[in-house]
């Protein structure tokens, strides 16, 4: 059985935390700032959790994570 490829697009999106849940950045970060209060724009900075109706589908495009 030949490896299974990783998706080397979600290998750059996604990281893994020590429990074993998996963290992504945030969007709407990138541009049009003057508009965004800077409360927002600090809380963007901020990694968060990705849904659990997501794990499934980031699982299998990184197999190894």
């Amino acid at each position: 059985m030949p490896k299974m490829k990783t998706n080397r697009g979600a290998a750059k999106r996604f990281k893994a935390t020590g429990g074993g849940r998996i963290r992504r950045a945030k969007a709407y970060s990138s541009h049009i700032l003057t508009k965004k209060s800077t409360k927002r724009k600090r809380n963007l900075r901020k990694t968060t959790l990705i849904a659990e109706v997501d794990q499934r589908a980031v699982r299998r495009m990184l197999p190894y994570m």
